[in-house]
C-alpha cells in the first residue's frame, strides 16, 4: 500500500529511510509548538489552545502536502508571520486577534485563486529578484530582534530608544549562553539542534531565579502537575475569526492582508524549490512539476490555520533536514504529522517552557534567514537602496508591512527618477501606488 501511495521504489527510499527522514524533520521543527504559542498569546490569544492550534494545524496541513504532492514537505505556522500577527497587526495596530485571523483567512483565500489561475508568477515577477531577498533577509532581522527582545537582551530606554539588557539577570545571560549553545549545535550538524537548545535552556531554568513584575522572586521554570494529559481545548481559538472586521476597517487592513499574503507566496516558492532541489524532484528544466499543487495546498493551510486559531500556516524549510536524511517522498511528511500529533499530549510539558528558552530559537532562525543577503547584489544603487531600506525597516519599525510598503514605493521612485521607469512592469507600478496610499492614510 505504501509504495502505491508515494511510489517509494521510483524515488530511491525505503520506508525505513522515510520514518527516519520524518522524525528528524520533526526534531528540527518541534521548537514551533513553544515559540508560537509564546508569540501569539501576547496578542491576548489562550496559550493552550494555541498549542493544540499549532499541533493540530501542521499535523493536518502537513498530510494535506504529502496526499497532494508526494513532497516531503512539512508545514507549520510561519516564523515572521506570527511575530508581524501578534506584535505588528495585534499589538502596534491595535487590530483584535479575532479580526486579524480573518485577515489570515482572506489572504489565504487569495493566494488560492493566485495558485489556481496562475496568476502567482505574474506577481512573483513584478518583485525584483534583490527585493525578495531583501523582505526575507529584513524578516530574519525582525525574527531575530524579538528573540532578543524576548530574552532581556534588548530594552527600551527613552533617550536611545533601544539599549543592551542587564547581564547581571538571569535571563539575559541564559539567552546568551543558549545562543551559543544552539549556535554550536547547528554548527556541528547536531539533529534536532534548536529543539535541544530550547530544553536544555528549560532545565536549567529550574536552577535560576527571575524577579518578575511584582518584584516577586521565583524560578523561571517550574515543574508541572502532570507530564502527560489529555490536549488543551481549542475552544477559545477555534472559528472566533472575524470576517467582517476587515470589511469595516478596509484602508486599515487591506495592506496587511498584502504583506500577509506576498510573504507567505514568497516564503513558500523559496522553501518549495530550496527544499526540493536538494531532494532532487526539480525536472531538467529546474522547475518544480507539482508546484502549483504545493501552492493550492499551502494556500489551503493558511485558511485552515486560521479556522483553528493560528497565524499562516506554510512550508517549512526545516523540511530540508528530513530530505539530508534521505526522505523523498510523502511518507516523511506523514511521519512528521503523526508526531506533531502525539505533541498534543505532552501540553503540560510544552506550557512550561520559558520566554528566556525560546529566544535563542529566535534568533538563529532569523540568521538562517539573513544567509539570503549572500545573494544580493548591491552593486545596482537602484535596488540597493530600496533592499538594504526594507531590511533595516522591518526590525526597526517593528512591521514587515511598513518595511515592505516604504521599500516598493522608493523603488519604484528610484526607477522613474533615474529613467529606468521602463524596467518596472505595470503591476509593480500598481502595487508602488497601492503601498503609498497606505502610507498616507493608514
Amino acid at each position: 500500500m505504501l509504495e502505491r501511495l508515494f511510489q517509494l521504489h521510483a524515488h530511491g527510499t525505503t520506508v525505513r529511510k522515510e520514518l527516519v527522514a520524518g522524525l528528524t524533520t520533526f526534531a528540527a521543527m518541534a521548537y514551533i509548538l513553544a515559540v508560537n504559542p509564546g508569540i501569539l498569546s501576547a496578542s491576548g490569544m489562550d496559550k493552550g489552545a494555541l498549542i493544540t492550534a499549532t499541533a493540530l494545524a501542521s499535523a493536518l496541513m502537513t498530510v494535506l502536502m504529502a496526499l497532494m504532492t508526494n513532497y516531503p514537505i512539512a508545514l507549520a505556522p510561519g516564523m515572521g508571520i506570527n511575530a508581524f500577527f501578534a506584535f505588528t497587526v495585534c499589538g502596534a495596530m491595535k487590530i483584535p486577534w479575532q479580526g486579524a485571523l480573518g485577515l489570515v483567512f482572506y489572504s489565504g483565500a487569495i493566494f488560492f485563486v493566485l495558485s489556481i489561475t496562475g496568476v502567482r508568477r505574474r506577481l512573483i515577477e513584478a518583485i525584483p529578484r534583490e527585493l525578495k531577498l531583501a523582505i526575507t533577509c529584513g524578516i530574519g532581522l525582525f525574527i531575530a530582534f524579538i528573540g532578543l527582545k524576548n530574552g532581556g537582551v534588548i530594552v527600551a530606554n527613552p533617550a536611545t530608544f533601544v539599549t543592551l539588557g542587564d547581564f547581571g539577570q538571569a535571563g539575559p545571560l541564559l539567552v546568551l549562553a543558549g545562543l551559543i549553545l544552539t549556535a554550536v549545535l547547528v554548527a556541528r550538524k547536531v539533529p534536532g539542534a534548536i529543539i535541544l537548545g530550547v530544553l536544555a535552556l528549560t532545565v536549567a531554568g529550574f536552577f535560576l531565579k527571575t524577579k518578575g513584575a511584582d518584584g516577586a522572586v521565583t524560578a523561571m521554570t517550574s515543574m508541572p502537575s502532570s507530564l502527560i494529559a489529555a490536549p488543551a481545548s481549542l475552544a477559545p481559538t477555534f472559528f472566533q475569526l472575524d470576517f467582517g472586521y476587515f470589511w469595516q476597517n478596509w484602508r486599515v487592513c487591506l495592506p496587511v492582508m498584502f504583506a500577509l499574503l506576498f510573504v507567505d507566496l514568497f516564503d513558500n516558492m523559496g522553501t518549495l524549490i530550496g527544499v526540493c532541489q536538494r531532494a532532487g524532484l526539480l525536472d531538467a528544466n529546474g522547475n518544480l512539476p507539482k508546484i502549483g499543487r504545493a501552492l493550492t495546498a499551502d494556500a489551503t493551510a493558511a485558511m485552515v490555520g486560521s479556522t483553528l486559531g493560528t497565524s499562516t500556516v506554510t512550508s517549512y524549510i526545516e523540511s530540508a533536514a528530513g530530505v539530508e536524511a534521505g526522505g523523498r517522498t510523502g511518507l516523511t511528511a506523514i511521519t512528521t504529522a503523526a508526531c506533531f500529533l502525539l505533541a498534543l499530549f505532552f501540553n503540560p510539558l510544552i506550557a512550561i517552557i520559558p520566554a528566556a528558552a525560546t529566544a535563542p530559537a529566535l534568533v538563529i532562525v532569523g540568521i538562517f534567514m539573513m544567509q539570503s543577503v549572500a545573494e544580493l547584489d548591491l552593486r545596482d544603487f537602484a535596488k540597493a537602496v530600496p533592499a538594504v531600506l526594507i531590511m533595516l525597516l522591518m526590525p526597526l519599525g517593528f512591521s514587515i508591512a511598513e518595511g515592505m510598503a516604504v521599500g516598493f514605493v522608493v523603488y519604484v521612485g528610484f526607477m522613474l527618477g533615474c529613467g529606468r521607469g521602463r524596467e518596472v512592469t505595470p503591476l509593480a507600478y500598481g502595487l508602488g501606488a497601492l503601498f503609498l496610499a497606505h502610507l498616507i492614510w493608514k
